[in-house]
């Protein structure tokens, strides 16, 4: 029995079409929703595309009432009976309300190797920081941004030439290779870690 994957996305979707188009043949996944929290988010159309189902959940008409917000999160969800939630790309932190309801079902795949640089701005933060390489990282959610468990890094190294914008490009095709590997060993039951390259 294939595990039912939902897909949380808020702009273009490109870690999004890479999970889904992985997810074919003997891998232990399926998609089963894509769902953004703005109508205006490019991934809704690839998805459609692609045939998945699609779902919008607006944030804008909740304003700070995160709970509310949350509360119409998860019963759509619910609605799509998910075994796992990927995050890619989803620019809402949610609360422990939101990440305890889905417990140990939630991955994210985030800019930089983890545990440094949690939050906004990883390239910049790692080309001041004078490191030598940088790369992304796919953890479990927990209510800690960033926070849970590690379950894959790549690593690439950073150049003496490198802007945020070109690191960026040179991290984002390692996300499209490193989500989709996590996720079939996740959805086949095995936390171990996966090293890329």
């Amino acid at each position: 029995m294939s595990k039912r994957v939902a897909i949380l996305i808020s702009g273009g979707g490109s870690n999004m079409v890479a999970l889904a188009q992985s997810m074919t043949d003997d891998h232990p996944a399926r998609p089963v929703l894509v769902l953004a929290n703005s109508a205006d988010a490019g991934g809704l159309e690839k998805a459609a595309d692609m045939g998945i189902a699609t779902a919008v959940v607006d944030h804008r008409p909740y304003g700070q009432d995160r709970a509310a917000f949350e509360a119409k999160l998860s019963k759509t969800l619910a609605a799509h009976n998910p075994d796992i939630i990927c995050l890619a790309g989803f620019m809402r932190v949610l609360t422990a309300g939101f990440t305890s309801q889905w417990q140990d079902q939630m991955l994210n795949i985030h800019p930089s190797l983890l545990p440094k640089y949690k939050g906004l701005n990883t390239h910049a933060r790692a080309i001041e920081a004078g490191d030598s390489e940088a790369g992304c990282s796919v953890h479990q959610v927990t209510a800690e941004l960033d926070g849970g468990p590690i379950l894959g890094q790549a690593r690439v190294p950073l150049l003496a030439s490198d802007t945020p914008e070109t690191l960026a490009a040179r991290v984002l095709p390692l996300e499209h290779q490193l989500y989709p590997a996590v996720l079939r060993r996740f959805a086949a039951g095995d936390a171990t870690m996966v090293n890329l390259p």
